[in-house]
């Protein structure tokens, strides 16, 4: 793009361009590689989103609100992670930087990667195929180990599952996809034996220690979430993490290592960097200083010092003329935790720099005015131990030449020293106060033992008084004891009648338990006073959950709104109501029909107190008369001649349908016969002698053929089976009689065939 269109872009949307330049310089996100058209487009939806109408708008939220760079940035980076993301970036770093890695080591050195804000696993996979190509797999299970965090528990989660959609692996190469994943379902899981390579995790990069030892840092598109100050934190801890020859992979979009002296470019447009050794020496006893520019062996005066810094009981610091940390001794490090990544950092992004005293204006005024400055007994709070009280002296070091080099800070722990000093004066003052409390005790002493001698003759007209009262209180004692006899005689007549209440009460109960019918007892107002066991096996409600519940709102499988009228007319009425019969579900779900008597509750007065239910299940009842109905339907309609006879003088009871039809009879007509009276060939003695096996029970049935005389069919053969019925009320004698007539005309045709 010329000089000429960048001005006129520039004058178009000046709003926009300055917001631009804003989130690099406080989040050092460089969207110059984005074209301006899909980044202005994406920024105005957030914009849409946060309610805001123009640029300079949104700039003014962004200022206000810190958080909602978060919301754009996920809203303009939308891909977080995928394998392989940016395939050129990756290319560099299979080309260039992991043979360079390899060749700097020996054939059994341990390579150890880190992936900072590792997502769902697909970039720590992407860095194990990587090494698994450059190394081969037994080498690379052997030597690499790949540690990946994340502050995000569920993505770790799905990372160390390592199963993925096909969708998700779209940017695998076809090779490495055959290679290192296999397929189930429709899924592909990552290999088993690299995966026990990669280590997660959960590490927050500001808070946590950083890993140490690492040969490659893989952080993407991670520090662009991160406000300046948070960024200043996090860069000397992946200094830190890295092996002097380490090397720093950042996302594309990545700018803040552009003006850092703690990296070096390895390739600036893939935002890979090598890190930069810092250059700070620690002392046999623990102090750091900042090295010297030559390695000559240290006088035995150096020596002399350091060992003398090194064991002294004040914390030193040293910061030279450019406001850097130089040097921190032992106790320093220990008492003011200043630390590696410290030495080398302007003095002015410590916090010690302004905890637990403003410190960089007292440097400035001893640097002008030459003259020690001394700040006694500022409270240091160190979490979680109790805060300790330090005093700090700032001086200036001089050296040969008779000049300031550098400024002494020294921190020497007062807690001791303040705490007597606070008890001191302390005790000072409770002294002084206590001799004053004496001087004006005595007096009242004096005046005390006065009103003391006044207060014994008080006394003894008391006592006095007090034995009265005594005498007084013992006869009240007397009365007392016989009341509280009395009442201990109560006592046990009321425990008695609450044990006889309390065994009617269990009585009661297990009447109620043992009665295999529904007793259901409501109150005036059709609210359920008591609900036996019955009613819990057949609805599944315990009486507990329907006590004093509405019986008309009770959602079990009777039809209780059918039963109004009938409740209201016993209420009124005081006098029970026809048994009514419902069909309903019991709690299984199995059809039943109850037979529901009400009748009405009532005590002394005959007044209706109430309404008793008993619910009977007459299911198989219903079901057996039906049954038995229709047998008899059955039995009356049969072509079958049917005969119920008098055990004692074999007279027709009753007949069905057919024996009327054959027999020419009517029932009324039959009534006046015997059964033998309709056999010409069997007399009445040789019929009572046939039945009379049966009506002694000797026999069960008994089967003959005789001839049978209708009043229009005239005789023809049957064969007649008795049955005696002697345990029916009346006993019963029950003949089936079977016309043969055609058994004998079909027998003879077949003799006439033969």
């Amino acid at each position: 793009m010329s000089g000429k269109d960048s001005g006129a872009k520039d004058s178009a949307e000046p709003e926009f361009e300055a917001l631009i330049r804003y989130i690099q310089e406080s989040r050092g996100l460089d969207f110059r590689g984005y074209k301006r058209t899909s980044l202005q487009r994406r920024i105005r939806r957030r914009m849409e989103e946060a309610g805001c109408e123009d640029f300079a708008a949104y700039h003014g939220l962004l200022e206000a609100d810190p958080q909602e760079f978060i919301h754009l940035l996920n809203t303009v980076l939308i891909n977080v992670t995928s394998f392989f993301r940016d395939t050129d970036s990756w290319d560099v770093l299979r080309k260039e930087v992991v043979p360079q890695i390899l060749a700097q080591r020996s054939d059994r050195d341990p390579i150890r990667i880190w992936s900072a804000g590792c997502a769902s696993g697909e970039e720590p996979y992407s860095l194990a195929m990587l090494l698994a190509e450059a190394l081969g797999k037994d080498a690379f299970i052997n030597r690499v180990k790949i540690y990946a965090t994340d502050l995000d528990d569920a993505a770790l989660n799905t990372a160390r599952h390592a199963i993925y959609s096909p969708r998700d692996v779209a940017n695998v190469p076809p090779p490495l996809l055959d290679r290192y994943f296999e397929r189930i379902n429709n899924h592909y899981v990552f290999q088993r034996e690299l995966r026990k390579c990669v280590i997660f995790g959960r590490h927050n990069l500001v808070t946590d220690a950083p890993i140490s030892r690492i040969d490659l840092l893989v952080c993407r598109n991670l520090l662009i979430y991160l406000e300046s100050e948070t960024q200043n934190i996090v860069l000397p801890r992946l200094h830190y993490a890295l092996t002097n020859d380490g090397v720093l992979f950042l996302g594309k979009a990545e700018t803040q290592l552009a003006r850092s002296k703690m990296f070096e470019p390895v390739n600036l447009k893939s935002r890979i960097f090598r890190k930069v050794p810092q250059e700070w020496r620690r002392s046999p006893g623990g102090s750091l200083t900042i090295a010297p520019d030559n390695n000559h062996r240290q006088s035995f005066q150096s020596r002399l010092m350091e060992g003398i810094v090194d064991s002294s009981a004040t914390a030193y610091l040293s910061v030279d003329g450019d406001g850097i940390l130089v040097f921190a001794n032992t106790m320093a490090r220990r008492l003011l935790d200043v630390g590696e990544i410290d030495i080398g950092r302007p003095f002015q992004d410590l916090s010690i720099s302004y905890r637990p005293a403003e410190l960089r204006s007292r440097i400035e005024e001893v640097r002008k005015t030459g003259r020690v400055v001394r700040i006694e007994h500022q409270e240091f709070a160190r979490p979680p131990g109790e805060p300790m009280r330090l005093s700090i002296e700032i001086s200036l070091l001089y050296g040969r030449d008779g000049k300031p080099f550098a400024t002494l800070l020294g921190f020497t722990d007062t807690s001791r020293h303040f705490q007597v000093q606070q008890e001191l004066e302390a005790a000072q003052e409770s002294l002084e106060t206590t001799i004053e409390e004496l001087q004006s005790s005595n007096e009242e002493l004096e005046t005390t033992n006065e009103e003391l001698q006044s207060t014994n003759e008080e006394l003894e007209t008391t006592n006095e008084e007090l034995q009265s009262t005594n005498e007084e209180l013992e006869t009240m004692n007397e009365e007392l004891r016989s009341a509280n006899e009395e009442l201990e005689v109560a006592n046990e007549e009321l425990r008695r009648q609450g044990e006889e209440s309390g065994e009617f009460r269990r009585y009661s109960e297990s009447i109620l338990r043992s009665m295999d019918v529904g007793i259901i007892v409501l109150d005036q107002d059709l609210r359920v006073r008591s609900w036996n066991r019955w009613g819990e096996n057949m609805w599944g409600l315990r009486a507990e959950e329907v006590q004093d519940e509405d019986f008309l709102d009770l959602d079990i499988g009777l039809p209780v709104q059918r039963l109004r009228a009938d409740l209201e007319n016993v209420l009124h009425s005081e006098s029970p109501q026809t048994p009514v019969m419902l069909n309903a579900v019991d709690r299984r779900g199995r059809a039943v029909t109850c037979r529901v008597r009400l009748s009405p509750l009532l005590y002394e007065a005959r007044e209706a107190r109430g309404i008793v239910l008993i619910i009977e299940d007459v299911t198989e009842q219903t079901r057996t008369e039906a049954l038995a109905g229709y047998l008899g339907r059955v039995i009356g309609e049969s072509l079958n001649e049917v005969y119920f006879l008098d055990p004692s003088s074999f007279h027709f009871l009753l007949v069905n349908r057919g024996a009327e039809t054959k027999l020419g009879y009517k029932l009324e007509h039959l009534k006046q016969l015997a059964v033998h009276d309709l056999m010409p060939e069997v007399p009445a003695e040789r019929f009572r002698a046939l039945v009379a096996p049966l009506l002694s029970g000797e026999k069960q049935e008994v089967v003959f053929e005789t001839v049978m005389q209708g009043s229009q069919r005239g005789p023809h053969p049957v064969e007649v089976c008795l049955q005696h019925f002697g345990g029916e009320q009346p006993p019963i004698l029950v003949a089936i009689v079977h016309d043969t007539t055609e058994r004998q005309h079909l027998g003879g045709e077949t003799a006439a065939a033969d």
